[in-house]
């Protein structure tokens, strides 16, 4: 297990990290996982025991249980609690009343409070905005995030599923204000969903930000259960169906890694991770699973090492099309490259 600098900090962070999703199961997260205590435990201590010391939850993964049970696991196992780093996140639905969503000071302060006490700790290393809140000025936002950070309750902040303008409009308003700004972006990324690089990957690596990569599998998909002429009825695409995937294209990759896998012996989901830990952006990755076998296949990525030919194959059959500006920008920028 590598560790790698989260952003422009000094905080190591494992290149896998620990997904929590699959914890609890209430309300709409049933179809993605209804683990119980003691098969937490197991994951959580399998993880560790292979190196990971990030743990990713949010409020809202099965209303709260996620967080409850994340923090009972740390503590049934016995694992100091300052040999990992714990990020949640803020600003879904955790309420009827008109104010329990969104990234108001009121909503941050009360779900950070909320947080440390369901997950029973003292501080969050890592507290993320799960999204974008257009009835809230950023401003208001960060000048809460901040508050937290000067209290003591979170040490860095990050954000999740902002577009580009919205993290560097972000990142202004906290250098203009000296306020404690993103660290991270939590995004979703896949070698079947190569959007990100259109505008994110260029400002991620520009603004020296870190990148945690969710749904790596794209919702299982890349998961080795589904081919042109496969597919799974037990998986988690079955009961939900996200996130949207080009299914046409990603058999076309699909096809290709299982080349690869077949050749070096390993799994196709093995393959898909170890892309991602070959791209100079990514600076960990979200796995989750719902059974320990699942997860020691994942944990095997980071043995995989695919060549400079296998880079070149998975590119070219994953790549995107060509968009305004960036085509302009590559055929007028040409004499200008480093």
């Amino acid at each position: 297990m590598k560790y790698n600098l989260l952003g422009n900090t000094g905080l190591k962070v494992s290149e896998l990290c620990l997904g929590t999703m699959t914890f609890g199961g209430r309300g709409m997260w049933t179809a993605i996982g209804a683990l119980p205590q003691d098969e937490v435990n197991e994951l959580v201590k399998q993880a560790v025991d292979a190196g990971i010391n990030f743990i990713d939850t949010a409020n809202v993964y099965s209303e709260g249980v996620s967080e409850q049970m994340t923090g009972q696991a740390i503590r049934d196992l016995g694992i100091k609690r300052d040999d990992l780093v714990i990020a949640t996140k803020v600003r879904g639905v955790m309420g009827a009343g008109p104010n329990n969503s969104g990234l108001s000071r009121k909503h941050i302060l009360q779900q950070a409070d909320e947080s440390l006490a369901r997950l029973k700790m003292d501080y969050i290393d890592l507290y993320q905005i799960h999204g974008f809140d257009a009835l809230t000025p950023l401003d208001e936002t960060l000048e809460a995030l901040d508050s937290l950070v000067r209290s003591g309750k979170v040490r860095y902040i990050g954000c999740s599923n902002l577009a580009a303008w919205q993290i560097m409009k972000a990142l202004g308003i906290s250098a203009q204000q000296h306020l404690a700004k993103f660290v991270s972006l939590q995004a979703y990324y896949t070698i079947a969903g190569r959007d990100l690089e259109r505008e994110l990957v260029p400002m991620l690596l520009d603004q020296k930000l870190g990148l945690m990569v969710w749904s790596p599998l794209a919702g299982g998909f890349l998961s080795g259960k589904y081919g042109r002429n496969a597919t799974s009825e037990d998986g988690r695409r079955a009961n939900f169906d996200f996130p949207p995937v080009n299914k046409d294209k990603a058999f076309d990759i699909i096809d290709v890694m299982q080349v690869i896998a077949q050749n070096k012996g390993v799994t196709v989901a093995q393959v898909a991770l170890a892309w991602l830990l070959h791209q100079p952006v990514v600076t960990t990755v979200i796995i989750g699973a719902k059974k320990q076998p699942q997860l020691t296949d994942n944990l095997k990525a980071v043995d995989v090492q695919l060549t400079s030919d296998e880079l070149a194959q998975l590119d070219a059959v994953s790549k995107l099309a060509p968009e305004y500006p960036g085509w302009m920008i590559e055929r007028q920028g040409a004499d200008r490259k480093k």
